[in-house]
């Protein structure tokens, strides 16, 4: 046992050297985790994040200075007060991305039922921000105009008033969500490409030789690999969740990182032997990268990472929960954004050990007949 043990030890060393001196994949795994992660939180965001907006306030009354108030940060910038003849400059320029137009005895057509007009003017080339700022702008112009005219007519309340409380996200920041997924995605993607280059390398180094002339096994090169190439995803990860999640995009991790991390070593456990078993079914560098798209798509967007389980059809539900990322998802998810103990998530590790135990045997297997042949 301790020679067992000794030789996965120093295979797996070997490994971390041969990763050590590969520039090109240290370099993707820093982009991966580091602005892949990001920018999927900031690079296009979906929500209104300091909207430029001017208005024109020909009215000038306590209700038009009201509607200008309704507007601050974050999802607006102060708006500026223009005059009407500005406004095709500022629209052409793209200063402004909205411009609203308030005309002149506003508030006295307002309480005398007339039904005045206002004219909001949008710059739609600033698609994420143009299609939400517009509806976001007439509810904010219309919920002033309310409770102006109920205080002002000294008329009742609604009978029934929906108070809404956001849970996990209470500023309803998609940006959350996205680094999240992000870093949850890459997790996969990058242990299947690491563990399948680690052995497409060697094969092409003609280093798989040397091993086979060792007093080694199949299993402990394999769980050499396996321990070493997940060891330095985790370190990604830990320094993603930390620096990045954490301190550049600003999002409250909820629950415990420590689960977490447990929770994505049960799956790199999976993933990694998929990588093994995918470069044993190809010969180069390409054709693994070919295959690992083919693979890695359904699996990143059938997990219910991007799109809800179960707004997916039943038979794909079911055929997915036969994967790691399904449960990998469902896991992580519950721990990073709802707080979620071993208690909840209990279920979905003892999936990931015994998804892992199959997907590892299968490559084990498949790696000793790709062994044998080589001898």
């Amino acid at each position: 046992m301790r020679r067992t043990l000794g030789n996965i030890w120093y295979l797996g060393v070997k490994e971390l050297w041969g990763l050590w001196r590969d520039p090109a994949m240290l370099v993707l795994i820093v982009f991966l985790f580091g602005y892949s992660v990001y920018s999927g939180a900031r690079a296009m965001p979906e929500t209104l994040n300091r909207a430029p907006i001017a208005i024109v306030d020909e009215d000038a009354s306590p209700l038009s200075n009201r509607i200008a108030a309704a507007f601050y940060p974050p999802h607006f910038l102060p708006p500026t007060m223009i005059g009407l003849q500005q406004l095709d400059r500022g629209m052409d320029a793209g200063i402004y991305t909205f411009a609203l137009v308030i005309p002149v005895n506003f508030q006295r057509d307002v309480l005398a039922g007339h039904a005045p007009a206002l004219q909001l003017n949008v710059d739609a080339t600033r698609m994420s921000q143009a299609f939400n700022g517009a509806g976001s702008i007439q509810q904010i112009v219309q919920g002033e105009i309310i409770a102006f005219v109920q205080r002002h007519g000294g008329s009742t309340a609604a009978p029934v008033e929906l108070a809404l409380r956001a849970r996990f996200n209470p500023t309803l920041d998609k940006g959350w969500f996205g680094a999240m997924t992000q870093l949850i995605n890459h997790v996969t993607m990058v242990s299947i490409l690491l563990c399948g280059a680690a052995l497409i390398r060697e094969r092409e180094h003609g280093t798989i030789e040397h091993l086979l002339a060792m007093p080694v096994t199949p299993t402990e090169i394999m769980l050499s690999k396996v321990w070493a190439m997940g060891l330095v995803v985790l370190v990604a990860v830990t320094a993603s969740l930390q620096f990045v999640v954490k301190g550049l995009v600003g999002v409250p991790v909820e629950g415990s990182t420590a689960l977490f991390l447990l929770t994505t070593a049960l799956h790199l456990f999976a993933t990694t032997a998929m990588g093994i078993f995918m470069a044993t079914m190809t010969r180069s560098m390409p054709q693994f990268a070919l295959l690992l798209v083919l693979v890695l798509l359904p699996l990143q967007m059938l997990s219910g990472g991007s799109t809800p389980r179960e707004s997916m059809p039943l038979v794909v539900q079911n055929i997915m929960l036969a994967a790691p990322t399904t449960h990998f998802t469902i896991a992580g998810q519950a721990i990073l954004f709802r707080g979620a103990g071993l208690e909840i998530v209990w279920p979905q590790l003892l999936w990931l050990a015994a998804i892992g135990g199959v997907f590892f045997a299968v490559a084990l297997r498949r790696f000793r007949r790709t062994i044998s042949q080589m001898a």
